[in-house]
């Protein structure tokens, strides 16, 4: 969901610079010949004006007609968790062992999960343990053929579970992850999928 853009003319009040632009939500980062960092109200009012993304405090960085717009959509227009997550209206979603309030809230404005964990398109289970991963089989055959399967853990000093040790697990089982997201300050998330067969 981020942005990385390189060679990018950055002008401050200060002079110009030459660097690396980077959006890494909730923070826009320039590694020039000085490493600086916007966030929060450094961010109100950020606007695309002629080819430059332009900060309230003059900053301007120089990405070109239509990156100017698109980074501007991306920072002051950030996904949501249901977004990261691919969630959409319609969908068949289960969820197990999670408890996020304001996720239970998104979810049942959007998609309320279902009560019966069957042909589901997504399925968010939470693991914080190699013997709760052993569950994974059965969790596997209350998917839909395209389904995904979301393993959320707890993140930081207070993980119990490494991401690679999720990952071993689901691909002992025929899955592969193909995406990770913050689930909250808490909590990570990895996705899986079933491992496509030459042909398919």
């Amino acid at each position: 969901m981020g942005r990385d853009l390189s060679n990018v003319v950055a002008r401050f009040a200060e002079g110009e610079d030459l660097g690396r632009l980077q959006w890494e939500a909730p923070r826009l980062i320039f590694r020039g010949a000085l490493r600086r960092v916007f966030e929060g109200q450094a961010l109100v009012g950020l606007r695309a004006e002629q080819g430059d993304l332009v900060l309230a405090d003059g900053s301007r960085f120089a990405l070109g007609e239509p990156q100017d717009a698109r980074w501007a959509d991306a920072i002051t227009n950030p996904p949501g968790l249901l977004d990261k997550l691919g969630i959409k209206a319609g969908m068949r979603v289960g969820v197990l062992a999670v408890e996020d309030d304001d996720f239970d809230t998104a979810l049942a404005a959007r998609a309320p999960a279902v009560a019966v964990l069957e042909s589901l398109d997504i399925l968010v289970w939470g693991a914080d343990s190699l013997a709760e991963l052993e569950a994974i089989p059965d969790l596997l055959s209350r998917l839909a053929p395209k389904g995904a399967l979301w393993v959320v853990s707890r993140k930081g000093k207070a993980a119990t579970l490494k991401d690679v040790e999720v990952m071993a697990a689901a691909r002992v089982r025929g899955l592969v992850d193909n995406k990770v997201c913050a689930f909250s300050t808490t909590h990570t998330a990895l996705r899986f999928v079933r491992r496509r067969n030459p042909g398919d």
